[in-house]
């Protein structure tokens, strides 16, 4: 039996579609309830972690929750991994991976995360789950900008 591999791949084409895509099934929902239950069923169908990758290596500093990633070069490309030990944080981490993952380090880079904002989860989240996502997005950030190549 072959373990599944625990990095996201894209849906979308691009960040800025994903983003785009991201808007639009937000939009779907009346309330900021509902769209906390489709946030945390995203991730719920985040590919399983690693139970040996949950330690202090891999945890993003700055959550409130438990929060671990782990990213891997392919092909020029940055694929990342991540889970959370509360639901809803588990559904913003398949929001940004959604988001980053699978895309080249310059794209990353430069995708703002001033999309979180755009999208109102900044004002619907707690400060901590705001501060916490922001956390997220700047290790997924800094990590792709170590992959830069130099020039």
């Amino acid at each position: 039996m072959t373990k599944a591999d625990p990095f996201v791949t894209p849906e979308e084409e691009t960040a800025v579609a994903a983003v785009s895509a991201i808007d639009d099934e937000l939009g779907v929902f009346d309330d900021w309830m509902e769209r906390y239950g489709y946030i945390i069923e995203l991730g719920r169908k985040l590919p399983p972690f690693p139970d040996d990758w949950a330690n202090d290596a891999h945890r993003v500093p700055g959550c409130q929750s438990r929060v671990w990633m782990e990213a891997e070069a392919r092909d020029g490309k940055l694929f990342f991994a991540g889970a959370s030990d509360a639901a809803i944080v588990s559904g913003l981490v398949a929001l940004l991976l959604r988001v980053y993952s699978g895309r080249t380090p310059g794209e990353i880079l430069a995708t703002d995360p001033i999309f979180l904002k755009e999208l109102g989860l900044l004002e619907a989240l707690s400060t901590n789950r705001g501060n916490g996502i922001a956390a997220m997005a700047r290790a997924i950030r800094e990590r792709a900008a170590a992959e830069q190549p130099v020039g």
